[in-house]
């Protein structure tokens, strides 16, 4: 216990001598809503790799699978509800000590929570695109449609996994996936990078921007496992910025952070945003 008030004397130091931080954010900051993370704390998968791009784009059977599992597994994403990890960083953005967060997750639980800088990274799952003709629709209406070609599948039993997926195994290939109303025949994908897709340009240079302007970074829950994140560690380390860590095990940085600190995510910036406000219960004894 001792050691755990040490080290949030610690990263309340460092945010206070760290002018206007950047914070990088992964899946380990939204478990306490209910969120379950791909990787355990050695920065191993936990299950199977999600979804690749090109194997969506090519393959109707595999488009039947995805929808079919997100058709259970994304009630626990349309539930969830920012945690005080979220609040917290909304927080120190609204005292000016975050300049802003880039995120990994895909959940809109920072901007929920009221941080108002938020950059999704990987995008939005609420969102879901043709990818024939551009067109967008709120993904809950996507879902409501599928639930009414598909009603055998909505009480399968089957545990959320993340990112709305979900722990099922099946025969899918009477699950019926509607195309593109607009177009005729476009793919509905969700509005989000796929593993094996890339992260728009302009989202990339936004999140740069962010840290070029930012004192300093600090990563909350993620293994920084995939580039798309770790190349932010990676630069702000390159450019001199100090990069401190709040995370439960490895992750692929750890030899650049100027401090980490092995708490979860909700309890850690909780008792971060204390100290700093002068809480006497989480002042370092």
């Amino acid at each position: 216990m001792r050691s755990e008030i040490r080290d949030i004397a610690a990263l309340a130091a460092f945010v206070a001598r760290t002018p206007r931080l950047a914070v990088l954010t992964g899946a380990g900051i939204s478990t306490a809503s209910g969120i379950p993370d791909y990787r355990d704390d050695h920065g191993d998968w936990k299950r199977s790799p999600p979804m690749r791009h090109q194997v969506f784009m090519a393959s109707h059977a595999a488009r039947q699978r995805y929808w079919a599992r997100a058709l259970i597994g994304f009630r626990a994403l349309q539930e969830a509800r920012p945690n005080a990890a979220h609040r917290a960083l909304a927080r120190l953005e609204a005292s000016g000590q975050v300049a802003g967060v880039i995120t990994q997750n895909v959940d809109g639980l920072h901007r929920r929570a009221g941080s108002r800088r938020v950059i999704d990274l990987h995008g939005r799952a609420d969102l879901v695109r043709c990818m024939g003709c551009g067109a967008a629709r709120m993904r809950h209406d996507l879902h409501a449609e599928l639930a009414r070609r598909n009603p055998r599948w909505l009480d399968t039993g089957a545990q959320a996994g993340p990112d709305g997926d979900a722990d099922l195994e099946a025969d899918f290939a009477a699950f019926q996936v509607p195309a593109c109303t607009r177009c005729g025949d476009g793919i509905w994908k969700p509005d989000v990078v796929f593993f094996g897709d890339s992260v728009p340009k302009s989202r990339v240079a936004e999140a740069f921007a962010l840290l070029e302007e930012a004192g300093g970074l600090l990563v909350v829950g993620s293994s920084l496992m995939v580039y798309s994140g770790f190349r932010f560690a990676r630069e702000a380390a390159r450019a001199g910025k100090p990069v401190a860590c709040l995370n439960l095990g490895r992750t692929r940085a750890d030899d650049l952070y100027t401090l980490k600190v092995a708490t979860r995510a909700e309890a850690g910036l909780a008792a971060l945003v204390d100290a700093l406000e002068g809480d006497p219960s989480r002042r370092p004894a």
